[in-house]
């Protein structure tokens, strides 16, 4: 049985993140909105032994789920977003 992946969020000031434990520590993806509702996604953080299991992915996977929700186009600033929104052509409606 695969665990459930628990993905917290808050957002306020028109800055928010995105954040889910590891064993290694806390992972997180931080974002602001710009003046016309944009999510600009500045960063992701995975701890060093938590990397390669999928978690910045499922960061990003929320955050985009999210922007489709409240119909916000995405701006991936991070390197990682980016090549992320590469390997995922339906996302692409939802760039900036």
């Amino acid at each position: 049985m695969t665990p459930t992946i628990t993905i917290g969020h808050n957002e306020k000031n028109n800055r928010g993140r995105y954040w889910m434990e590891t064993k290694a520590g806390e992972a997180e993806l931080v974002y602001s909105l710009g003046s016309d509702n944009k999510m600009i996604i500045d960063s992701t953080f995975v701890p060093i032994e938590a990397r390669g299991g999928g978690v910045a992915l499922a960061l990003v996977k929320r955050a985009v789920e999210d922007a489709k929700t409240f119909g916000r186009k995405v701006d991936p600033v991070c390197p990682y977003v980016d090549r992320v929104f590469e390997r995922h052509p339906e996302w692409m409606a939802l760039r900036a």
